[in-house]
């Protein structure tokens, strides 16, 4: 590509350097894809590279092209996909002059690629030695040489035991031990670019930030170009030193992540960001701001400016005139937006519902005592057998929700949160011991020992919408079914009643009539939550309800339990990995570590200290916008969490513990320490210095 194209294109900066082929240049790129007889145009004249060594976020709604620019790029399109206009050069190399033989050594020595799932990723019926040896016998490697190169990679990405986990079929792994095979086989070439799309999506904080660790430093190590696709906008602004935002197919803001995320200037830009449930966030305090609407369908006809009819600037001459790409100085280099009012950006006016604000107790007020407790839980554990070895789950949890109170839970990935969610539910029961209540009456263990009113009384939302609802019925069967079993309505009070839930979770009634399969992900969220309120629910257990959805979506929803909570007095217990989310819609929340309950109190305390060391890491480890360029806190734990086969003694924290004790740690399990306002922590560090500690940590 010449430097004059290159100066040329709307995604390039032209001050600079051209000496050297990109590791990825996208000039014009036009993408169809052909559906019952007719061509669906997903991706509109898209132009940007990607700097030899450099890391390049690519973020937007899903439906907005981001994965089809990546597949696109590898030569990956579906049969039913192909490229009409513009050109993808990778090292210089033209893509579409290749053929297969040059595609095939293309992808096993130049580019590769890490997807959202690794599970899918992984045969399932292959030991991880033998897959991964395999990327580097491609390379012309003996067996046995590529064994042992194998075996340095796996150590590399920062994998213990790196012989057992060759032996290791992937359902054996976890979520992030998997995610790090996967990116040591994407390594095994040492790529002049790697695609990573969404890599940290279903990982838990801790997890999330090892994997991005190892990203950035075997960047720094080889010089491999990093191609990140993300709907977390957070860590585009960790991990990215240029950010591009896609829309509609379009490529709608490009320049330095710094200027983009401090300034955006594109509408869209604006509205994502304001979507984003910070730090200082809650519900208490204001609304999440949303955009109105979704994206046009793939292949929808779009004259003028593709955001248009999203918009709250946009007038007569956005819906005729298409905005060309302006460009302008920004403080790291040249920014690019297509708006025709690109300078008027960050006056956006805020939805109208985002004004609405509640006035939240000062900061050190008591929390108001609550008369109802609506659910308790007494010495819940849960015990399994795996391999002919128990493996207790959950390990004697105790805690309370209040009417109209959500408690949020978090840890990493097995520290018994679904499971805790489950017992709750009635979906397992608890071990001898253990004891449920709701409302003050005993709750039988298992949901089909529990009466109908029990039943409809306690619900639960799961995180896979997908795997929730019948994709064979309409979502008038689907919410009008839960009606007839939960509510026991019948004709017209069974109507009226699906119609008042359906605007109650804001969704159009032109959708009564839709399969699931031809609804956006929030949507079909919307339609699970409706479900679960056709019984008029006392408490609702949301398991991971927004952490596969886009921000704009994750948005709508926490605003749409929020309202819900606030009209009909509903509890929830509210399980995610996304700390800002839980920060924002949690007023008290509950840490589990390996089944045990380290740590509860209000949101305010548990964020702001002091924690439980557990707690301190997971909170040091969650990327956020206000962290300084170049700053990191983050506390590193040694190792993955122990087995709940084979829990340590003592403190089941103490084996990564970074402020542990000694042998007090090792030899004694602490009771829970009361840390104020109802706010206690299980540890044998004094609540005092526990705080004076954490002080001088944020300090320093």
């Amino acid at each position: 590509m010449s430097a004059a194209s290159q100066m040329s294109s709307p995604g390039f900066d032209a001050a600079a350097p051209t000496s050297e082929p990109d590791a990825l240049a996208v000039v014009g790129l036009t993408c169809v894809y052909r559906v019952r007889g007719r061509d669906r145009e997903v991706l509109h004249d898209v132009s940007f590279r990607v700097r030899r060594g450099e890391a390049y976020g690519l973020v937007g709604e899903s439906g907005c092209g981001k994965s089809t620019v990546a597949l696109a790029a590898l030569s990956y399109l579906p049969r039913n996909g192909r490229i009409t206009a513009g050109h993808i050069a990778i090292a210089g190399r033209d893509v579409a002059t290749l053929d297969a033989n040059a595609l095939r050594t293309l992808r096993a020595t130049t580019i590769s690629m890490v997807y959202q799932d690794p599970a899918r990723a992984l045969n399932p019926s292959l030991r991880i030695g033998r897959q991964l040896s395999e990327a580097f016998e491609v390379a012309g490697t003996t067996r046995s040489e590529a064994r042992e190169r194998a075996l340095r990679m796996l150590a590399r990405v920062r994998i213990a035991s790196p012989e057992r986990v060759m032996e290791c079929y992937p359902h054996q792994l976890s979520g992030g031990m998997q995610q790090r095979v996967v990116i040591a086989m994407a390594l095994a070439s040492a790529p002049a670019l790697l695609v990573l799309d969404e890599p940290t999506t279903g990982l838990d904080a801790t997890v999330e930030a090892e994997v991005l660790d190892l990203v950035a430093k075997l960047r720094e190590e080889t010089g491999t170009a990093v191609l990140f696709i993300s709907h977390n906008l957070a860590v585009i602004k960790r991990m990215c030193s240029r950010v591009g935002v896609l829309y509609a197919g379009r490529l709608v803001e490009e320049g330095a992540t710094r200027d983009v995320f401090a300034a955006p200037r594109h509408p869209y830009t604006v509205g994502l960001l304001r979507c984003l449930p910070g730090v200082e966030r809650s519900k208490d305090h204001d609304r999440l701001d949303t955009i109105a609407g979704s994206p046009p369908p793939p292949g929808a006809p779009i004259e003028g400016c593709a955001f248009a009819n999203r918009c709250r600037l946009a007038d007569e001459r956005c819906s005729r005139e298409a905005p060309p790409p302006h460009r302008f100085a920004a403080a790291h280099g040249t920014q690019m937006s297509r708006c025709h009012y690109y300078l008027r950006a960050t006056t956006l006016p805020r939805a109208v519902e985002a004004q609405q604000h509640v006035t939240a107790p000062p900061a050190g007020a008591p929390v108001e005592p609550v008369t109802r407790v609506a659910l308790r839980a007494a010495h819940l554990s849960k015990t399994f057998v795996v391999s002919g070895e128990r493996l207790r789950a959950v390990h004697d949890v105790s805690l309370e929700l209040s009417a109209g109170e959500t408690l949020g839970l978090v840890g990493e990935s097995g520290s018994g949160k679904t499971t805790l969610a489950k017992l709750l539910v009635g979906l397992l029961a608890p071990d001898p011991g253990g004891e449920l209540e709701l409302d003050g009456k005993p709750l039988p263990p298992r949901v089909d020992r529990r009466d109908d009113e029990q039943v409809k009384s306690l619900q639960i939302v799961f995180q896979n919408p997908d795997s929730a609802l019948n994709r064979a019925h309409s979502v008038r069967h689907l919410i009008g079914r839960a009606l007839s079993k939960l509510g026991a309505l019948r004709g017209r009070a069974h109507n009226a009643r699906l119609v008042s839930l359906v605007d109650a979770v804001r969704l159009p009634q032109r959708y009564l009539g839709a399969r699931t399969r031809q609804l956006s992900g929030g949507l079909k969220q919307r339609v699970a939550i409706a479900r679960a309120f056709a019984g008029e629910p006392r408490v609702l257990v949301c398991d991971e309800p927004t952490s596969a959805l886009d921000v704009s979506v994750q948005a709508a929803i926490l605003n749409l339990l929020t309202d819900l909570q606030r009209e009909r007095g509903v509890s929830y217990v509210f399980i995610s990995h996304d700390l800002h989310v839980v920060r924002y819609v949690s007023d008290r929340i509950a840490v589990l570590y390996v089944g045990r309950l380290l740590e509860i109190g209000s949101a305010r305390d548990v964020f702001e200290g002091p924690h439980h060391p557990y707690t301190e890491a997971l909170l040091s480890a969650v990327p956020t916008f206000d962290q300084p360029d170049g700053h990191d806190a983050r506390i590193r734990l040694s190792g993955d969490p122990p087995s709940a086969q084979t829990p340590p003694s003592g403190c089941v924290f103490h084996t990564r513990c970074p402020r542990k004790l000694g042998a007090v740690c090792e030899q004694h399990d602490p009771a829970f320490a009361d840390a104020g306002n109802g706010h206690a922590i299980r540890c044998h560090i004094p609540v005092d210095e526990l705080r004076v500690m954490q002080r001088v940590a944020r300090r320093t």
